[in-house]
């Protein structure tokens, strides 16, 4: 499953992925992993929820960045969660279509059961039709 927290910047987009990964941590057996562009963050986040810093990878286009995804996963087995912040950004779609990349982390969710939470900066009415469905939050 993939869920969207949508919103222009300064919104309070990335509190709300906090404060859900950090409810969710006390509920899942399994591990969760949080991308973010820096460590900002880090002292805000329960500490068995890992943190990476998406940047340190040098993922530079939308395809590299579902290899890296699919790397995380490869190497964890008992992966539950995985929460993006600044998606946009770390996955460099910045004003660029996300309808594929979406696509492909739900291809990646449903085949290996991980669940993706991604905060993205745009309104509501600016995504894509095909992905204005898988919206939780919208600020």
């Amino acid at each position: 499953m993939v869920q969207l927290i949508v919103g222009k910047k300064g919104k309070g987009k990335t509190k709300c992925l906090l404060d859900k990964v950090n409810a969710e941590v006390k509920n899942i057996l399994g591990n969760i992993v949080f991308l973010d562009k820096n460590t900002k963050h880090m002292y805000e986040l329960n500490n068995k929820i890992r943190l990476i810093v998406a940047p340190e990878f040098m993922v530079s286009n939308a395809d590299e960045f579902i290899g890296f995804i699919s790397g995380i996963i490869s190497q964890d087995h008992d992966l539950q969660q995985m929460y993006f912040d600044s998606f946009l950004k770390i996955a460099n779609l910045e004003g660029k279509d996300i309808t594929q990349t979406i696509e492909k982390l739900d291809k990646l969710s449903e085949k290996f059961n991980v669940d993706f939470v991604l905060s993205v900066s745009m309104d509501e009415q600016e995504l894509p039709e095909e992905v204005k469905s898988k919206v939780v939050i919208s600020l």
